[in-house]
Parts: C-alpha cells; sequence; structure tokens
C-alpha cells in the first residue's frame, strides 16, 4: 500500500500545439490539504480533469493509492477514491436535498438490479442504511432541516454544502475542490472555511486539492500549495513560503494577499 493517497508522475497534456500540462508531479499525503493556485488559464482545472479522466494524459503516470489509473475512466476513478466538485454548482435542481446525497450513496450500494426489481429483504436493509447516512452527512453541516428542499430553492451557499457532501458520500479517499468559494461573499467563505474544517476532522485520514482565487481562504486551509502558470509548476511550498515568495506574490497575487496580511 502506497504512502501517498496520490501521486502523479511528469504528466503532460497537448491541445494541439499547446502544452496545457507540462511535466507535473504532485505528492498527497493522507489527511493533508493542498492547494493549486495561478491565474486564469495556467491549467489549474486541467490538472483535475486529468486526475479525474475527463481528459487522458499523452505522457506521465497517476497513482492512486499506489495503483496506476492510466486504463480507468472516469467512474472507476469514482470508486478507486477520487470525487470532486465543479466551479459551476452541477446539482439535480428539480431533485431534493435528500435525493442529491443518495445519487453519491449509490455508488457503494450492496444490493443487485435483482434485490432492487424484487424488493429483497437485503434491498430494503440496504436501503435504510442509505437513508441513515444521508442523515448523518446532512447532520455534519446541521441542514437536516432541508433534506426534502428541493435544490433550486437553497440559497448559493447552501447548494455548495449539498454539493460537497454528495461527493462526501461516494466515500472518496480524495475530494477535489473546483473554486468553492467563487461567488460567495465574505461571510458564506467563512462559513465555507468552517465546513471543510469540520469535514477534515471527520475524516481525518481524507486529502484535499483545492482551486481558489481568494488568497486568504487557500493560505489558511491548505498544508502545501502549488503555483501553476501556463500549465507549469513555477513554485511550491507551504503557505509561509508562497506567502513570502516575491515573485508568486507579485505575478499571481498581484499583491492583494500582502495588503490583507
Amino acid at each position: 500500500m502506497s504512502n501517498y493517497a496520490l501521486e502523479c508522475i511528469n504528466l503532460n497534456l497537448m491541445f494541439k500545439n499547446h502544452h496545457a500540462v507540462k511535466d507535473f508531479s504532485l505528492q498527497v499525503e493522507k489527511g493533508k490539504t493542498y492547494g493549486l493556485i495561478g491565474p486564469n488559464g495556467a491549467g489549474k482545472t486541467t490538472v483535475l480533469n486529468l486526475l479525474t479522466k475527463v481528459y487522458k494524459q499523452n505522457s506521465g503516470d497517476i497513482f492512486l493509492n499506489g495503483k496506476n489509473t492510466k486504463k480507468m475512466d472516469s467512474t472507476q476513478i469514482n470508486r478507486h477514491g477520487i470525487a470532486r466538485t465543479f466551479q459551476n454548482i452541477r446539482l439535480f435542481k428539480e431533485m431534493t436535498v435528500f435525493e442529491n446525497i443518495v445519487v453519491g450513496l449509490h455508488n457503494n450500494q450492496k444490493y443487485s438490479l435483482f434485490d432492487s426489481i424484487f424488493r429483497t429483504p437485503k434491498y430494503f436493509s440496504e436501503e435504510k442504511k442509505i437513508r441513515e447516512r444521508s442523515l448523518k452527512l446532512l447532520s455534519i453541516f446541521g441542514i437536516e432541516d432541508k433534506a426534502d428542499c428541493l435544490c433550486k430553492n437553497l440559497s448559493y451557499g447552501t447548494q455548495r454544502k449539498v454539493e460537497i457532501l454528495r461527493a462526501l458520500a461516494t466515500e472518496p479517499l480524495i475530494l477535489l475542490l473546483d473554486e468553492p468559494a467563487a461567488g460567495m461573499n465574505s461571510s458564506e467563505t467563512m462559513n465555507l472555511f468552517e465546513v471543510i474544517n469540520k469535514i477534515k476532522n471527520e475524516f481525518e485520514m481524507m486529502s484535499f486539492i483545492v482551486i481558489e482565487h481568494n488568497m486568504n481562504f487557500i493560505m489558511k486551509i491548505c498544508d502545501y500549495i502549488y503555483v501553476l502558470n501556463h500549465g507549469e509548476t513555477i513554485a511550491k511550498g507551504k503557505p509561509e513560503e508562497i506567502q513570502n515568495n516575491k515573485e508568486v506574490e507579485n505575478a499571481y497575487l498581484g499583491g492583494q494577499y500582502a495588503e490583507n496580511k
């Protein structure tokens, strides 16, 4: 068994003659949080798309809990332990909160099509477990009272929580968060920070990879940060090291973080 939840070795992806990702390497320890930062077009979301097999790398290797993922598709990646959220929230908005969570939980259902069709005792037993698990997940964020609400009627911040919970329902080793604070005000962002810390306390061995433009948020939440530009890693280190990297501060933080320190 690998010591790393995830290991990327010299990933490369070409779009026509453009290097979208160039020689990207990453080692993710279990229970740690990693940040990917950089300007728009730097390749951050492309990296997540490689990890989840939306794109296939031209070269390089990705190891998930020690297993090479080269022959896996997106569904297999999810079943082996990677879940993600997106820049734009992707919920089933005509479905209830509870139904959205159940979609994630069914990824690990333990009954067969036969059990489902003929409503065997095993089917009812597993469905009961799924419901109990759904309510337990909702209780993490204290939104059990929203279980029967249609997602389209929820506030933006609550929709984001539901999306994260649906990803958690698949029982991932690694949770990928693509700009989770996008569109949030300062109060919602602080609440999200508390939510992620609560998840980290609840699931101690789960790792996180976070893309975010809010530098105060990323500096507080991450153990280690990678800075990308034009698909290449131009800096990496602990938050305080990135914070004090003049090249990063001037080129990618624009002095914004320095002004708020």
